[in-house]
């Protein structure tokens, strides 16, 4: 009984220990729970707050760069907006022009009504005088009738009828001579006016005429780029004109730009001057004077380089290189509107045919030929004639009199005595003779052009002298130092009377003397 008891007691007690047990263990759990919860809630605080604080800065990020994009839009706005307002100012100036132009035609109008008007009031005057010269004619008869009556035993109207006869006659022969006296000065001022026109004409096709041979078109990526040509206030296209002697011409062609020169060296300096100003972005006259400078060195590189690679390719060897580069220079030299290198090429193939059909050795016909107009690369620099030149060339850098001696008679200028010389004369007339190989009116043209540069250049203190226009304008840049405003006049007009007595020329010719003050200094 006791025993169980016992086991009763002990039966409730570890029930009671077990239930103490659970409790403990729970409120273990729940403490860990609570710690567990209050972890959770720290870590999530904190990734609340690190996500709050990278969208706060990815905000202000996003901010900025809208603010950078919008500053960035209104610059090219504000560029997009000068640009326009750079154009609008070029078309105002081509409006003006053409403004100009058109009162130009209509004061001409003026003045051609203006003649009208006073042929009209001359005429008026000879009707006048004819009537006045009707009523002495009528008083004289007249007083003829009554002297008639007095002396002669007429009746009044067989003495009227005689005396009206022989005052019709004397009227009909005054008036007819007075009539071919103002037929003779209307002729003439018709023929004159006629002459004017037609020469006027003929002076502003004359670019037409000559383009092919006288203009280069430049191509542009857009139009946008005609106005960094141009520059403010035109600086940069006449720091162009100036340093190049090429007339450039913008005007509504889409995407291109002419150059104007009767010289192809000066065009190809100023298309390869051009070039390099757009490629490099800087457009400015010290730049300009700079790549042009640079441009003409790298022109005489290419003309040294040309002249060797004919050489080389003919296998004339041993030529000096002075005659060497003045090969090259033919490159851009034309002769009635034929190539000169070409042409010098041309001979000496011809040349060597010859040669080898006479059965001779064709080196030396060959050399004579290909240098038998060297002298045209100066020729516009050197008083003579271009044989004449290239003989004395040739003796001076080391070639031989049989050379020198064919060049100076390969147009008949000296006696032809050996065989090379007639070759010579053969391949130089074989070559200029062939079809489509020349033009006459081009070179008198070119010739033209020339002299027109060597009269300008002629006169003291004038630095560079260019003719453009197709010959209607001689544009004339003097030193600064040399002349002032009012020795500027002068210059033009002495020009002028020189151009006036000296050359035979279409229409009118314009003289621009420019004269410009530069003043350079460095900082260091």
């Amino acid at each position: 009984m006791n025993q169980l008891i016992l086991i009763i007691v002990a039966a409730l007690a570890g029930m009671a220990a077990g239930i103490l047990l659970h409790t403990l263990i729970a409120r273990v759990r729940r403490g860990k729970a609570r710690e567990k919860a209050s972890d959770i809630l720290r870590r999530a605080k904190k990734e609340s707050d690190e996500v709050l604080k990278k969208a706060t800065i990815e905000a202000k990020e996003t901010y900025l760069q809208l603010k950078q994009k919008a500053e960035d839009e209104f610059q090219r706005l504000k560029r997009d907006i000068d640009q326009q307002q750079q154009e609008n100012k070029e078309l105002q100036r081509k409006l003006q022009s053409r403004e100009d132009v058109l009162e130009k035609r209509a004061l001409s109008i003026d003045n051609r009504e203006e003649r009208i008007e006073k042929k009209e009031e001359k005429l008026r005057d000879v009707e006048k005088q004819l009537n006045n010269l009707q009523a002495k004619l009528d008083e004289k008869d007249r007083d003829l009738t009554r002297k008639l009556e007095d002396i002669a035993a007429l009746s009044q109207e067989e003495a009227k009828q005689m005396i009206i006869s022989q005052m019709e006659q004397e009227a009909r022969n005054e008036a007819a001579a007075r009539l071919r006296q103002i037929e003779q000065e209307t002729r003439d001022s018709a023929n004159k006016k006629a002459r004017t026109i037609i020469t006027t004409a003929m002076q502003r096709i004359a670019s037409d005429v000559v383009s092919e041979n006288a203009v280069t078109v430049f191509p542009l990526a857009s139009d946008d780029l005609k106005g960094r040509i141009i520059g403010r206030e035109g600086r940069n296209i006449r720091a162009l004109e100036a340093t190049t002697g090429v007339n450039i011409i913008i005007d509504d062609t889409p995407e291109a730009v002419v150059l104007s020169s009767f010289d192809p060296l000066r065009r190809e300096i100023a298309r390869i001057s051009l070039e390099k100003l757009l490629a490099d972005g800087r457009i400015h006259p010290t730049r300009i004077e700079s790549i042009v400078a640079k441009v003409k060195k790298e022109i005489n590189e290419e003309m040294k380089e040309v002249g060797n690679n004919l050489c080389m390719e003919l296998n004339v060897y041993n030529v000096a290189p002075p005659l060497v580069q003045l090969l090259g220079r033919l490159k851009y030299r034309t002769s009635y509107g034929q190539n000169v290198l070409n042409h010098s090429r041309e001979s000496a193939l011809l040349a060597q045919n010859i040669a080898n059909e006479l059965g001779i050795d064709p080196t030396i016909p060959k050399r004579v030929a290909l240098l038998h107009d060297i002298g045209k690369a100066v020729d516009f620099e050197v008083e003579g004639t271009h044989s004449a030149i290239g003989a004395e060339l040739a003796k001076k850098h080391g070639e031989s009199n049989v050379v020198s001696r064919a060049i100076a008679a390969h147009h008949g200028d000296h006696e032809t005595v050996t065989l090379v010389d007639a070759i010579c004369q053969i391949v130089d007339a074989v070559s200029a003779a062939r079809p489509g190989a020349r033009r006459e009116n081009l070179e008198t043209y070119l010739k033209r052009l020339q002299k027109l540069e060597e009269i300008a250049n002629s006169f003291d203190g004038v630095e560079k002298a260019y003719a453009i226009q197709a010959g209607r304008e001689i544009r004339i840049i003097v030193q600064p130092n040399t002349h002032d405003d009012n020795n500027c006049f002068i210059l033009a007009q002495d020009v002028k009377k020189r151009i006036e007595n000296e050359l035979q020329y279409p229409g009118q010719i314009q003289v621009t003397v420019i004269r410009e003050k530069r003043v350079i200094d460095y900082a260091k």
